[in-house]
């Protein structure tokens, strides 16, 4: 379990760190204010560049602490820069990081619940992982990808497929 989520959620965690890095420089050579793109979405009922960076964050340390067996590192959600939120994958890699292949022994098994709109949902370990975790974690670098291209922001597949973690 551990190589089937750790190396890919650092892979796409540091992606995203690429791709942000691309808006801001991209927001500093055109002279867009950079709230301009942090609070820019792709409809208005969608969430915005920031929320999109701080639900990817909070799916990827969720979904290995839970696996893990850990408690889920809480995070504020108070971010408003690119470098808060180049802060925010840094931390969110770094706790992955610090977890060990021996903490994910068995966790294809564990029992894991989470209540998601006042609704239980539970699942067993490897399903958590294939069926909400993943899922989620790139949905939303993908979402953050396609607001900063859709934003004018020189993207190509080659940014988020970039190499390893």
């Amino acid at each position: 379990m551990y190589d089937t989520i750790v190396p890919p959620l650092k892979r796409a965690l540091s992606n995203l760190a690429h791709i942000l890095k691309r808006g801001e420089e991209h927001a500093d050579a055109k002279k867009i204010e950079h709230t301009i793109l942090l609070n820019a979405r792709l409809f208005p009922d969608m969430y915005s560049l920031i929320r999109q960076v701080q639900i990817a964050t909070d799916m990827s340390k969720g979904g290995v602490a839970r696996l893990a067996g850990l408690e889920v590192p809480h995070y504020e959600d108070d971010e408003t820069t690119f470098a808060e939120l180049q802060a925010r994958i840094a931390k969110t890699i770094a706790f992955i990081d610090s977890v060990k292949p021996a903490q994910m022994e068995g966790a294809e098994t564990r029992d894991i619940t989470l209540v998601v709109r006042n609704k239980p949902m539970e699942f067993k370990g490897l399903d958590y992982l294939l069926k909400w975790v993943n899922p989620n974690v790139y949905f939303h670098v993908t979402t953050a990808y396609n607001i900063l291209r859709h934003n004018g922001v020189e993207l190509g597949k080659p940014d988020y497929l970039r190499g390893k973690a």
